[in-house]
């Protein structure tokens, strides 16, 4: 019984002197919210910053693929809705932000 006590008494003692040790106890903590933020979140912020620059330069003619993988080319741009025509004849209506990419040499070119 008196082992505890003598053992729960020196622990005070030497808690002075540690004092700075809770500060250093944060640094990793910090270092490693550091890493996340630069090799996570920053970029994925910046990726989808890029992709919302990309939905919102869309205009009609331009080729582009859904993110559902869908092939199509814009006839119409509304606020929330583009229009596709994927075949002759053939349009569907999707979301803005289902745009995936645009598709490489999508100049405009309009059907006469």
């Amino acid at each position: 019984m008196f082992n505890v006590a003598y053992a729960m008494g020196t622990g005070g003692a030497t808690g002075g002197a540690g004092s700075g040790g809770g500060l250093t106890a944060f640094v990793p903590l910090i270092l490693m919210f550091a890493i996340f933020y630069f090799l996570l979140i920053r970029p994925q912020q910046k990726k989808a910053k890029d992709h919302q620059n990309m939905i919102n330069s869309v205009k009609k003619g331009d080729r582009v693929i859904t993110s559902g993988g869908i092939h199509g080319r814009i006839t119409a741009v509304d606020d929330t809705t583009i229009t596709l025509e994927v075949a002759d004849k053939v349009r569907i209506k999707v979301s803005r932000g289902n745009i995936g990419t645009i598709s490489p040499g999508s100049a405009s070119v309009e059907k006469e």
